[in-house]
């Protein structure tokens, strides 16, 4: 990739699609990591947005100095071959049941908010999926230039009608009795983030050919990533009762543009199925890398997988494992912090 504004942009946009998700679009991660904290929670988006350029662009640049072809390679060098096995282990299963329950929520999206099949939106998601990772990098590429611009323009303009209608209301949400953790959880979901980003921007980098690419690529990706979480954050605070939602973003569109709630449905998708593709494309690197088998072989079984486990679903085994992945994420961004 030359040197170039336009690589810049790709780079920033892949950053985009890989750390939002399910829970970005709902608009639920929001509310748990910053809007429920009140006042604060707009200035620790400002810290995860520092966070995100600084040491997403750090990771992207180790990843292509070391030449690691899959995330097994990166997290080898910061943890020790030891303790790295373990990890890449753990991130393995971690990576598989994320991918199960976002292909999951693909499903739901079609079965709840458009009334057609749950299987048939598997089904769909899975077939572009496929298609898109067959074209390697460039695919991944394509599909974030498409989703992550659309993204970003709902997001400004939900956020700038609240705006209009409550006016800067969510610089004065009373902060909770347990305000500190508004501060400390801006870390705790940059490190989970970048952590699950690992498997798509370490091998992403080292296809890079110059270093100035990453790093304004590093730069326009955070950057984004914050102006997405605040115009997300502004609009869930114009709420009433906001934390008694699931999907609380989808209430601001019904209140105020319900006009717009099939671009909604349109953009939620979109988060989801970047957040599978990147997921895929992750995992299917790192078992070539594992396996002498042809790539269509490795392809083959891990949709196979994740299918099956997003039949049956798997909420609990999440819900156990994402707390024991998030130390491992604090232990991982340290170890990025100082690693030369």
């Amino acid at each position: 990739m030359n040197r170039s504004w336009l690589g810049a942009f790709q780079i920033g946009a892949v950053f985009v699609g890989t750390i939002v998700g399910a829970g970005f679009a709902t608009g639920k991660e929001i509310v748990q990591f910053y809007t429920q904290y009140g006042w604060i929670g707009f200035f620790s988006i400002i810290i995860s947005g520092f966070l995100f350029i600084w040491l997403g662009t750090k990771m992207m640049l180790v990843a292509k100095r070391i030449k690691a072809t899959s995330y097994k390679e990166f997290n080898e060098y910061l943890f020790g071959v030891s303790a790295g096995t373990v990890v890449n282990i753990f991130m393995l299963v971690i990576l598989t049941c994320v991918g199960a329950v976002m292909l999951s929520g693909a499903g739901a999206v079609f079965e709840e908010q458009l009334g057609w099949s749950f299987q048939l939106g598997v089904l769909i998601t899975i077939v572009l999926s496929v298609a898109i990772i067959s074209f390697g990098v460039k695919g991944l590429v394509g599909v974030n230039l498409i989703v992550v611009p659309v993204m970003i323009g709902f997001s400004l303009f939900i956020a700038i009608n609240a705006l209009l209608d409550h006016g800067f209301s969510f610089m004065t949400l009373a902060a909770p009795d347990d305000a500190w953790k508004g501060w400390i959880s801006p870390v705790i979901y940059v490190a989970f983030n970048l952590s699950m980003a690992q498997p798509v921007l370490v091998p992403l980098a080292t296809e890079i050919d110059d270093e100035w690419v990453i790093k304004r690529g590093g730069f326009i990706g955070g950057l984004f990533l914050c102006l997405i979480l605040l115009t997300c954050h502004i609009s869930i605070a114009s709420l009433p009762n906001f934390q008694a939602f699931e999907i609380p973003m989808a209430e601001v569109v019904k209140i105020s543009m319900v006009s717009f709630f099939g671009i909604y449905i349109f953009v939620i998708y979109g988060e989801i199925f970047t957040s599978v593709v990147s997921d895929i494309f992750g995992l299917q690197r790192q078992l070539e890398s594992m396996w002498k088998v042809p790539k269509y072989l490795v392809t083959i079984v891990l949709v196979s997988i994740i299918y099956m486990i997003s039949q049956v679903g798997y909420g609990s085994l999440i819900e156990h494992l994402y707390p024991l992945f998030g130390y491992i994420s604090i232990a991982f961004l340290i170890l990025l912090v100082f690693r030369k």
